[in-house]
C-alpha cells in the first residue's frame, strides 16, 4: 500500500512538472506576474483568489477596463486560466458572466490597438548608416548584425537573442539558422528560416553575421548576448538616432517590418508565414493589408 502511495506522489510531481514544462518559461513567467495583479485585487476587496469564482473574475475585468486595454484584459483572463490549471483548480472563463462582460467592455471601449510602426526599408537603411557611425568597433558589429538579422529573418525578440552558434550554417546561397523553440512552438519541434545574401554588402544580414562571428570570436552558444528587452533599446536608440520618431517604434518593428516589406515587394502570404511561423493568416493579412493601403487605392483610378 505504501509503495502505491509512494508511485502515485511520483506521478502527480511528474506531471506538475510536465504541466510547468508545457508553457516557455517567460511565457510562464508573464502569466505569474498576471496572477499576482489579479490576487493583489483579491486581497484588497476581501476575495479568494485561489480558486476564485466567474463572479470575482468578472469584477477583476471592469476594474481593469478602466485604465487597460482590451488585449491586456483578455491576456490576464488567460493567465488566470492557466495558473489555476497548473494548480489544481478549474474556472470556467467562458462562463456567461465573463464573456457578456467582455463583449459589453468591447463595445464600449472598442478592441483597437495601435500597433508600432513597422521598419521598412529605407528607415532599415537609415538605422545601419547610423550604427556605423559608431566608433566603437565591437558594439557596432553586433548591433549591425543584430537589427539586419532580426529584419531579415522576421524573427521575434525572444528567437533572436536565442539563436546558438551551433544552429547557424553558412552555405552558398546564405545562412541557414535552426529556431530550436519559438511562441507558437511550444513543444521545441522547431523550424529552420534561410537567409539569402543580399545584393548590396553593406546591408547584407548574411555578411554582418559573418563579420560578427569572426569579430566576437564567438564558438559556441548565444551569438548575440543581450535579452529581448535590449533589443528594443537597441532599436529605440538607433531609431532616435537617424532622425525617426522612436516612441513609435519597438522590438517588433523588425519582425512587422520584415513582413509588411515582403508584402509590399510581393512576396506571397505562405513565403511571410514560412520566415515569420505564423500559424494563423490573421496577423500576416495585417501586415498585407498596411503594405497595400496605397498599393491597391481605389483613388489611385481617379484622376484630378
Amino acid at each position: 500500500m505504501n509503495d502505491l502511495v509512494t508511485d502515485v506522489k511520483n506521478l502527480e510531481l511528474e506531471t506538475l512538472k510536465n504541466l510547468r514544462s508545457s508553457k516557455a518559461s517567460n511565457t510562464l513567467r508573464a502569466y505569474k506576474a498576471d496572477y499576482k495583479d489579479f490576487a493583489r485585487f483579491c486581497i484588497k476587496h476581501g476575495f479568494k483568489s485561489m480558486p476564485t469564482e466567474p463572479k470575482i473574475i468578472s469584477l477583476y475585468l471592469t476594474h481593469l477596463s478602466q485604465t487597460s486595454k482590451f488585449s491586456t484584459l483578455k491576456r490576464r483572463l488567460a493567465s488566470i486560466s492557466v495558473i489555476h490549471k497548473l494548480s489544481g483548480h478549474y474556472i470556467d472563463v467562458k462562463h456567461p458572466v465573463i464573456t457578456e462582460n467582455l463583449m459589453g467592455i468591447k463595445r464600449v471601449k472598442g478592441s483597437y490597438q495601435k500597433a508600432k510602426k513597422p521598419i521598412l526599408i529605407n528607415e532599415l537603411k537609415l538605422i545601419v548608416d547610423v550604427i556605423d557611425k559608431d566608433i566603437n568597433e565591437e558594439r557596432k558589429t553586433r548591433n549591425r548584425a543584430l537589427i539586419l538579422v532580426g529584419f531579415a529573418g522576421g524573427f521575434r525578440r525572444s528567437e533572436l537573442v536565442a539563436i546558438l552558434f551551433e544552429d547557424i550554417d553558412f552555405v552558398p546561397e546564405g545562412v541557414k539558422i535552426f529556431i530550436r523553440r519559438s511562441k507558437t512552438d511550444q513543444s521545441g519541434e522547431g523550424m529552420t528560416k534561410g537567409i539569402p545574401y543580399f545584393s548590396k554588402s553593406e546591408y547584407c544580414p548574411v555578411i554582418s553575421l559573418k563579420n560578427w562571428l569572426e569579430e566576437s570570436e564567438i564558438k559556441s552558444g548565444k551569438i548575440f548576448d543581450v535579452s529581448d528587452k535590449s533589443v528594443a533599446l537597441t532599436v529605440k536608440k538607433y531609431t532616435a538616432l537617424a532622425g525617426l520618431d522612436s516612441k513609435k517604434y519597438s522590438g517588433h518593428s523588425l519582425r512587422s517590418g520584415f513582413a509588411t516589406s515582403a508584402a509590399e515587394l510581393g512576396a506571397e502570404e505562405r513565403s511571410i508565414m514560412a520566415m515569420t511561423g505564423h500559424k494563423t493568416t490573421q496577423m500576416v493579412r495585417r501586415y498585407i493589408q498596411e503594405a497595400n493601403l496605397f498599393k491597391n487605392n481605389a483613388l489611385n483610378k481617379i484622376k484630378i
